[in-house]
């Protein structure tokens, strides 16, 4: 009789840390499960670097307390231990994932040539103006420019500017989205340098959900097809709407073989993402642990939900998150390709 509570003891204890390594690995690999876009782990891991010192944190608290009590009783301690150990292989593997994808250099000095340069800036709205994107446009030597929340008249100006430098551009902008339960003001812009050709806002392609987001073709069929981007962010009550965003985002992808570049604020990071056929810039250059929201935090502390994907036709050459002069809350991403034909 006395062998019945060992026995249930051990088998509580065993079954506790099952779940705990699967709750440490669904916190380190959500796709392990298919839990990526599901609310909470979705907002969770788009914070590895919060996340790892979180955990870290209670790895450590836990693990004190267990030394505090060992007087206390050997099973209890044995659990606190165990868990402490879990938490702080959820932690290290948080901070594994960040080292694996790399920090991205900042700045526009030395940036590297190559065929075209692409540009993402949200520029939150008015927060941030037609001067200033004009100033890192000419910094960047940017050919496409993706504006998520620049209206046409601040993007006229945009290619104003630069046009007086010696860049011409023209420039587009989409307010069109998706039927949605919040419909939303805000629009998506998009400036392609002349030498690129004329460009035309493809309709029948869709848009995103909540968000405009727009795909643009080159007239005589010559170029890539190029997508500014902007879904939904995974708010409380826009879970559906940022899910579709990102399965849009997926269908844009889907084509083997496209010319296509695809740059905005995705409101997602890596791990959310299928890209079906398109890469991003800066995991392949290892550089994608490095944050671009909220740019009041350091950017090994944000969330890197800003991208640039491209498709087969592209090499990467280079991806930097430059801290910009402005008043958005999002930092600039600027990818430098170079073409394969």
């Amino acid at each position: 009789m006395t062998d019945r509570p060992r026995t249930r003891g051990r088998v509580g204890s065993a079954v506790a840390l099952v779940a705990g390594v699967l709750i440490a690995l669904l916190l380190v690999w959500p796709r392990a499960f298919g839990a990526q876009r599901v609310f909470g782990v979705a907002q969770l891991i788009a914070f590895r670097a919060p996340l790892a010192l979180g955990l870290a944190l209670v790895a450590i608290v836990v693990g004190s307390v267990a030394l505090l009590l060992r007087r206390r009783g050997t099973r209890v301690r044995r659990a606190l231990m165990a868990c402490a150990l879990v938490v702080a292989l959820a932690a290290g593997g948080n901070l594994a994932v960040l080292l694996a994808r790399g920090e991205a250099r900042t700045g526009t000095a030395g940036l590297r040539d190559g065929d075209l340069t692409v540009l993402v800036w949200n520029t939150q709205g008015g927060a941030t103006s037609p001067a200033e994107v004009a100033e890192l446009v000419l910094s960047t030597g940017a050919d496409v420019v993706s504006l998520p929340e620049m209206d046409d008249v601040a993007a006229a100006e945009v290619a104003r500017l630069v046009g007086a430098d010696g860049i011409r551009m023209t420039a587009a902008t989409t307010r069109v989205v998706a039927e949605t339960s919040t419909p939303s003001w805000i629009p998506t812009s998009l400036l392609v340098a002349d030498r690129l050709g004329a460009y035309r806002l493809d309709g029948s392609a869709g848009t995103t959900r909540g968000l405009p987001s727009g795909v643009w073709r080159p007239v005589d069929g010559t170029g890539p097809t190029i997508i500014a981007a902007h879904p939904a962010a995974p708010l409380t009550d826009g879970m559906d709407d940022w899910r579709a965003g990102l399965d849009w985002v997926r269908g844009q992808c889907r084509a083997p073989g496209q010319d296509l570049i695809l740059a905005g604020d995705l409101n997602a990071t890596f791990d959310h993402l299928d890209l079906g056929a398109c890469r991003d810039a800066a995991v392949e250059t290892r550089v994608a642990a490095t944050g671009t929201w909220p740019s009041t935090v350091p950017g090994w502390f944000a969330a890197p939900i800003d991208h640039v994907l491209v498709g087969p036709a592209w090499t990467v050459r280079e991806v930097r998150v430059i801290d910009a002069a402005g008043g958005t809350d999002h930092r600039a991403l600027v990818a430098v390709l170079e073409s394969r034909g």
